[in-house]
């Protein structure tokens, strides 16, 4: 790429972002450490979920000496709700590092960024940029459909090929001390104006030098690949009681999920995969089994509940289970306990329990 075409592009693009950027409450620090967390929480997450999140977080957790004293549970019901929950783990862990490795300050280089728990080339060059000035390129989705779009960068953008051609290109943008500006001006202008199905290339400041526009072919970058069918499958999960539902005195009993295992450390209705020619209910009382060492008597079905994760769709039963012997242990559980309905709120939950946990209390408000 020239230098006249690079100095278009960024003046260009550094005169848009002073008047256009986004007004983020991250944008408004210069605390590495609130940036740190504002990274993480973007990871693979819309800016407009991160914002509820965000400021209650750091109210919480004002220092990263504060978050990496903290325990993990207490993160995680801070966290509770934004998903990626081994994100929420691996910013503990990389607050504790910091804490104590480097006297409770944010290595500032790439390689130290690097080296700490969940942050990857791309949350790296990131907080380097906008936390450290340094000349840093970033990629992002919506950089890449930027970028694939402004140089006409074809081939799959996971592919290293084409990923190194829109590093390349990032890296001369980025190279004369206002990556922080640049980098924070190409994610907000994919975000507002380069947009995935119809573009605003009449509000966009560097059109003039699209090569995509200019061809008539700017949807056609950056290149999707085929979308894989997404798998279905079904679980069952039981609310556990000690007693009658709902009668005085009666508890519910509550699983902590294995930290390697998905969605780790949070808490659960236990339960598990229905396998193939087994009932729900047959299904249910041998996760119970084999989960907690229980015999258990199912009950009345409670509700469904239908949720996507990343790689697979899941619809959960859920129905309220008698515990009738033994004594629980976690076999395939890293913690139990016997809860009341009015302390779960104590407990940090996943997106699709915590729609067991609302039932719960409408039915306990009823009652």
């Amino acid at each position: 790429m020239d230098k006249r075409r690079v100095n278009v592009i960024r003046g260009k693009l550094l005169s848009w972002y002073a008047v256009e950027a986004r007004d983020l409450p991250w944008r408004r620090t210069i605390d590495p450490y609130a940036i740190l967390v504002s990274e993480f929480m973007l990871q693979q997450t819309r800016v407009e979920t991160v914002l509820r999140y965000y400021e209650p977080f750091l109210d919480r957790f004002p220092t990263l000496r504060a978050l990496a004293g903290a325990p993990i549970d207490d993160v995680l019901k801070a966290w509770e709700g934004l998903g990626y929950y081994r994100r929420a783990h691996n910013l503990h862990r990389a607050a504790q590092v910091v804490a104590g490795e480097h006297a409770g300050e944010l290595p500032r280089t790439i390689k130290e960024l690097r080296a700490l728990p969940g942050i990857g080339p791309y949350t790296a060059a990131a907080i380097a940029s906008i936390a450290f000035g340094l000349d840093e390129p970033v990629l992002d989705g919506n950089v890449i459909r930027v970028l694939s779009r402004l140089f006409r960068i074809g081939g799959d953008p996971a592919k290293a090929k084409p990923r190194d051609a829109m590093l390349a290109v990032a890296s001369q943008l980025t190279s004369s001390g206002d990556a922080s500006h640049l980098n924070q001006g190409l994610m907000d202008l994919g975000a507002r104006v380069c947009l995935p199905r119809s573009p605003r290339c009449h509000e966009c400041p560097v059109a003039c030098e699209c090569d995509a526009h200019h061809a008539g072919e700017e949807t056609a970058y950056p290149e999707q690949p085929a979308r894989k069918r997404v798998p279905h499958i079904d679980v069952v999960a039981g609310v556990i009681w000690n007693g009658e539902p709902s009668t005085p005195g009666s508890r519910i009993l509550i699983a902590r999920r294995r930290t390697g295992d998905m969605l780790g450390g949070l808490w659960e209705f236990p339960g598990g995969r229905v396998e193939e020619g087994e009932t729900n209910e047959q299904a249910l009382v041998r996760e119970l089994h084999e989960e907690l060492g229980i015999e258990t008597s199912v009950g009345a079905f409670l509700l469904d509940i239908d949720h996507a994760y990343t790689h697979f769709r899941m619809t959960m039963h859920v129905f309220h289970v008698r515990h009738t012997g033994g004594r629980p242990r976690a076999i395939e559980c890293a913690d139990w306990r016997w809860v009341s309905v009015e302390d779960l709120g104590d407990f940090a939950f996943s997106v699709a329990d915590q729609q067991v946990l609302s039932a719960l209390r409408k039915m306990s408000r009823r009652e």
